[in-house]
Parts: C-alpha cells; sequence; structure tokens
C-alpha cells in the first residue's frame, strides 16, 4: 500500500485551492493511466468505471474530492511539502480529503479486474467541492447513468455518517430611514437587525431529527452604518442554517422569512440534508463490524447527490481545515481494507 502513501504525498505537493486542481487532476489521471485505467474528465474532474462494467447491474460511486481550502495563516510547516514522522503524514490536504481519496482509489483499483462483483464500480475524483462550486461533481453526475448508491469520501474516523446536515446561507436586509443621531428622527435599522436576529436566536424548528438533532441557526456576519452621526437606513447580516432531513431548504428560508421583519435572500437553497436509513443494507453490514454510526453536522459534495448515499473515511474531521493538518498513514491503510472488506460482503 505505500503506493498510495507515495500518491498522497504527490497530491499535498500539488497545491489544489478550489478551482485551481489542474495539476492534482494531472496527478490523478498519470496514476489511472500507470494503472491501464480508462478515465473520463470534465473541468477538473475524473472518473472512472471498472473493467466488467455491466448495464445489468447496479453501480456503486465511490467520490471524494481533489481541492482543498487555502492554508491556516498559522502553519508553521509548509502546507505543500509532505513531512513524515513515524505514523503521521503532514501536509494540506492529507486529511480533508487526501486520505479518503486515495483509500477509495485503492479500494476501486483492488476490484478493477474483478468479474464477479454483483454491482459496477464507478470511481470519481472531484473538484470544488471545498467551495459547493457548480463545476465539480455536479457536472459528473448527469455523465454517470443510474447509480445506485455513493460512498462519500470524508474523514469520519472510519466511522459511518448515514446522514449529514443540509447547509443554507441566507442574506438578511433590515430596512429604516437615515437621519441625524442628535435629533429624534430616523428608524434604526441595525436596531430591527438586533431585533431579529434575537428572534432567530431563541426560534427552534418543530421537527427534531434522532440522528441529526435539531435544525441549528447561527448569525455570523452583521454590517451597517456609514459613519458616527447617521442613524443607518440598512443592516445586512448573515444567517448560516444547518437544516435536518425535515426541512428542505427552501421551505425553512421561508419559515425563516416569515420570522423576522428583514428581508430574507438565499445565497443557494440546493445544499439539503442527505443519507440514507438505519436499515440500508451498507447501514446495516456497518452495524454489523460493530462500527459506530452517527449523523454529521458538516456539509459534503453528498449534499448535491440525487441518490442514496453515505460518508465514511479515514482521517478524523476535527483535523480538516486547521493549520499543521495531518493523517495517520496507518489509518489510510486500515480505511483501504475496511473498504474492500465492506464491499466483498455488500449485498443491495
Amino acid at each position: 500500500m505505500k503506493t498510495y502513501i507515495d500518491l498522497l504525498k504527490q497530491l499535498i505537493a500539488t497545491p489544489s485551492i478550489s478551482k485551481e486542481e489542474e495539476k492534482a487532476a494531472a496527478v490523478i489521471q498519470n496514476f489511472l493511466k500507470e494503472k491501464d485505467i480508462p478515465y473520463k474528465t470534465t473541468d477538473n474532474n475524473t472518473w472512472a468505471f471498472n473493467k466488467s462494467y455491466s448495464k445489468e447491474k447496479p453501480t456503486i460511486m465511490l467520490n471524494s474530492h481533489i481541492d482543498t481550502v487555502k492554508p491556516a495563516k498559522d502553519y508553521t510547516n509548509d502546507p505543500f511539502t509532505p513531512i513524515e514522522e513515524d505514523d503521521k503524514l503532514f501536509g494540506l490536504g492529507s486529511n480533508d480529503a487526501g486520505g479518503p481519496l486515495v483509500a477509495l482509489l485503492a479500494t476501486f483499483v483492488h476490484f478493477y479486474e474483478r468479474t464477479d462483483l454483483p454491482f459496477n464500480l464507478t470511481f470519481v475524483a472531484s473538484a470544488e467541492e471545498e467551495i459547493s462550486g457548480s463545476r465539480g461533481l455536479e457536472v459528473v453526475l448527469s455523465k454517470l447513468g443510474p447509480v445506485e448508491f455513493a460512498i462519500v469520501g470524508e474523514p469520519t474516523k472510519m466511522q459511518l455518517a448515514i446522514a449529514e446536515k443540509g447547509l443554507l446561507v441566507l442574506d438578511c436586509y433590515a430596512s429604516g430611514k437615515s437621519g441625524h443621531t442628535a435629533r429624534n428622527e430616523g428608524e434604526n435599522a441595525l436596531y430591527k437587525a438586533i431585533d431579529d436576529i434575537q428572534i432567530l436566536r431563541n426560534y427552534k424548528f418543530e421537527k427534531v431529527s434522532d440522528v441529526l438533532g435539531e435544525v441549528k441557526i447561527s448569525v455570523t456576519m452583521i454590517e451597517a452604518g456609514t459613519q458616527h452621526n447617521v442613524i443607518p437606513e440598512v443592516c445586512h447580516f448573515v444567517a448560516d442554517v444547518r437544516t435536518n432531513e425535515f426541512y428542505k431548504n427552501k421551505d425553512a428560508a421561508e419559515i425563516i422569512g416569515g420570522l423576522i421583519q428583514s428581508e430574507v435572500v438565499p445565497r443557494s437553497v440546493r445544499l439539503n440534508s442527505s443519507g440514507i436509513s438505519e436499515h440500508h443494507p451498507f447501514a446495516k453490514l456497518v452495524n454489523s463490524k460493530g462500527i459506530p454510526s452517527y449523523g454529521s453536522p458538516t456539509t459534503s459534495d453528498q449534499a448535491i447527490i440525487p441518490f442514496l448515499s453515505a460518508k465514511m473515511g479515514p482521517g478524523d474531521s476535527a483535523r480538516s481545515h486547521t493549520a499543521n493538518e495531518y493523517i495517520f498513514k496507518s489509518e489510510i491503510l486500515e480505511g483501504i481494507k475496511m473498504y474492500i472488506e465492506l464491499l466483498e460482503e455488500l449485498v443491495l
């Protein structure tokens, strides 16, 4: 399995900030060429099918992303230099999601020549996941044909995230009327916004998920005013909303819009909550191995997948987007072993 650790080191050394993944995509494509595996591309996405692909069989997608966030400012290591210290491998994207990516690729290569699988496999190395971009996995999905199920590779400590919360970002605009602060005139939009923020802070959506918990609203940004002696006529604030499976983002935005005076404008409603039932064959198989399942509060490309999917991979989400990011090499090797074992036994 040293091959895949070396591949990850090569990816770390290849900067792949979202929308700048061309060279990282080339690394994946060159690896597939060396393995004599045909592949297809669009934008900075790469995908391949197992050799004995058949339209008569269901297809499982193995997906992870090649892009990274920008390096955190407090890095002390060079983020683009892979550094090995015993079992640790440091580098930007090592944990999120280089480890899961190479583990899924190793799994795909392991099964590539097999003719006895009861399903097809497609491996997708996608772009723009970190920015929920429109030129990432979304442009690949329509080109894959029917897909029954997906394993999305994210750092979950190889536990199974059977569901993840959706992401809804709302731009909210409170309107008032400008005036001089020294006189009793004008309507202070900032005060109106504060009233609305207090409403959102205290509001509880009625339906609470057994897996994902309640819908969470966090106001994270606010701006108003032009100078100290002018009553602000507009106040803009941003709400980050994490939805559970009971509320589509469009519906949640409408509910919030009905609660407050401010105008509510969703940036997008496409990143909805997603997942599988605990009774899905993959979830039941994972559970039979004694592997914990949970609901994930973070959003991934799973949010745009229109078929059933689950999130699972080596690494730890707590290390993602941190300075001096790292993954344990043993985590990757154990992840490969577990992916292979699960797919050997899976019956859809």
